[in-house]
C-alpha cells in the first residue's frame, strides 16, 4: 500500500474533476478491522470487534468537511484468549447485552501532512465522550496516483476505558485502550 500525504489528497483533489467536493465511500466490511490493546499485568490482551458500518465523506479538495461515522458490533468482540473475550462483552466492562454498539461520529477533521486528526464523540455502554484519532489513507500498491476510487484509511488513538465506565478487573488489566481501526473503503459510483 502506498501512503498518501493529507496535503497530496487535497491537491490531487483540486486538480481533479471526478473527485471534485464531497466523495462516499462504502466500506468492505470483509477486509476491515478494529483492532484493540490493553495491558494484562507484564501481558497483553489483544483483540477485535467487527465494524457493523462505517460511513465515510472525504473532500479532497478541502480535508475539513470530510467526516467519519462508524458503528461496531460489541456482542461480535473478540479477545486472545476465551476468559478475556467474556470478560470484556461483561457487564463489568463493554455490557454487550445493554448496549450492542459502540459509535464514532466526527466533528472534526484537521489535516497536515500525512497524518490528519479526525475528533469526534465515542460513545460506549451509553456514555458518550470527545476522543481525537489520527487517521491515514493508503492507496493499493501499483495504483495510478489520481485514482482515490479505493482506499484504506487507518485510524490510531487511544482510550482509558473508566472514562467510560469500563472498569472491571482494573486491579489486571490496564485503565488505558490503544486502538487500530483499518477500513478499506470504495468511492460509490
Amino acid at each position: 500500500m502506498r501512503r498518501l500525504a493529507f496535503a497530496a489528497l487535497m491537491a490531487l483533489g483540486l486538480s481533479q474533476t471526478l473527485h471534485a467536493g464531497t466523495v462516499a465511500y462504502q466500506m468492505d466490511a470483509a477486509n476491515s478491522t478494529v483492532a484493540f490493546e490493553t495491558d494484562f499485568g507484564p501481558d497483553k490482551i489483544t483483540g477485535a470487534i467487527p465494524l457493523e458500518k462505517a460511513d465515510l465523506q472525504l473532500d479532497f479538495a478541502n480535508v475539513t468537511n470530510c467526516t467519519v461515522d462508524v458503528a461496531l458490533d460489541v456482542t461480535g468482540a473478540t479477545a486472545s484468549f476465551p476468559f478475556a473475550a467474556q470478560a470484556l462483552k461483561g457487564p463489568k466492562v463493554l455490557a454487550a447485552k445493554d448496549h450492542p454498539r459502540m459509535t464514532f461520529e466526527s466533528t472534526s477533521v484537521k489535516g497536515a501532512g500525512e497524518v490528519a486528526e479526525v475528533t469526534g464523540n465515542l460513545t460506549i455502554r451509553g456514555v458518550t465522550k470527545e476522543v481525537t484519532l489520527k487517521a491515514q489513507l493508503f492507496r493499493p500498491q501499483g495504483s495510478a496516483p489520481d485514482d482515490l476510487d479505493h482506499l484504506t484509511v487507518k485510524l490510531s488513538g487511544k482510550v482509558n476505558r473508566s472514562d467510560f465506565g469500563a472498569t472491571g478487573w482494573a486491579d489486571m488489566v490496564g485503565d488505558e485502550v490503544r486502538i487500530l481501526i483499518t477500513a478499506r473503503i470504495d468511492a460509490q459510483g
